[in-house]
């Protein structure tokens, strides 16, 4: 892979984008997590406005810490990155007194963990508005176009997506030819929405060159019949969890009204 070339070009496709649209920059939510860490990165490096936004909710420390040395070491390389600290666990505290209980505690606990996502989304385009700023994407094409591991209208609500034509081991790539933190790309990928130190492994079930592996057989129109073992159990996992969420990969579905129907005559 070719590093700084690729690094190039996204950043000049950015800036271009930005430009075009007459925006000032870009706005990212920083979680500690490598995504995200790349993606503000590329970002500052146009040389417009930056602005990183921590948004805990119950979030493990060391999560935050992550999070929070990376800012200072991006602000401490690029001028025009600037930061806000926006903590929303009261915001979501009074949110949930407010709804009603719920009999089966699973699927509320899903429901929570994806507003948690929604939260954030609408703090960054509070900011995004006021600030004439885009909100940038920090997913991954393993994530945004193989098993949709992202919160629809949540993290998946962005302006543009930078790295999502990038596989989970090219975004480690960029990442270590850019310098962001060991600690960093030391730590398990985790989507931080369930306030505990959970991996998005132990939630899907493989980790990401498992599913990359899965995504490169699957567009080759392989089944799984084709394969044994634990290859034959990643492949029905990846299988599993891009049909769950197709809907998030398509477009939004429009009910067509027949033209004879909407005629007067």
């Amino acid at each position: 892979m070719q590093t700084e070339k690729i690094t190039a070009h996204i950043v000049g496709w950015l800036r271009d984008y930005a430009t075009h649209a007459g925006m000032k920059g870009f706005v990212v939510g920083v979680s500690g997590g490598i995504d995200s860490a790349l993606t503000s990165t590329l970002c500052a490096l146009t040389g417009m406005e930056v602005l990183c936004l921590e948004m805990p909710i119950h979030q493990s420390k060391n999560q935050v810490t992550r999070a929070a040395n990376h800012i200072f070491w991006l602000k401490e390389k690029h001028p025009n990155v600037r930061s806000h600290w926006i903590d929303l666990t009261p915001v979501f505290d009074s949110l949930i007194e407010v709804l009603p209980s719920v009999e089966e505690e699973e699927r509320r606990l899903m429901s929570l963990a994806n507003t948690r996502a929604r939260l954030r989304m609408t703090s960054l385009y509070y900011f995004a508005a006021l600030e004439k700023l885009l909100v940038a994407g920090t997913g991954n094409k393993v994530e945004d176009f193989g098993v949709g591991f992202y919160t629809k209208y949540g993290d998946g609500g962005v302006d543009l997506s930078p790295i999502a034509d990038l596989v989970k081991t090219e975004v480690y790539g960029l990442a270590t030819s850019l310098g962001i933190n060991q600690e960093i790309m030391d730590a398990p990928p985790t989507d931080g929405l369930w306030g505990d130190d959970r991996t998005e492994e132990d939630q899907i079930g493989a980790s990401y060159p498992e599913l990359e592996w899965a995504m490169d057989m699957h567009s080759k129109g392989k089944s799984a019949s084709d394969f044994v073992g634990r290859e034959k159990e990643v492949f029905q996992i990846y299988k599993w969890f891009n049909a769950v969420n197709r809907h998030k990969m398509l477009p939004i579905p429009v009910c067509v009204i027949p033209e004879n129907l909407k005629s007067t005559d």
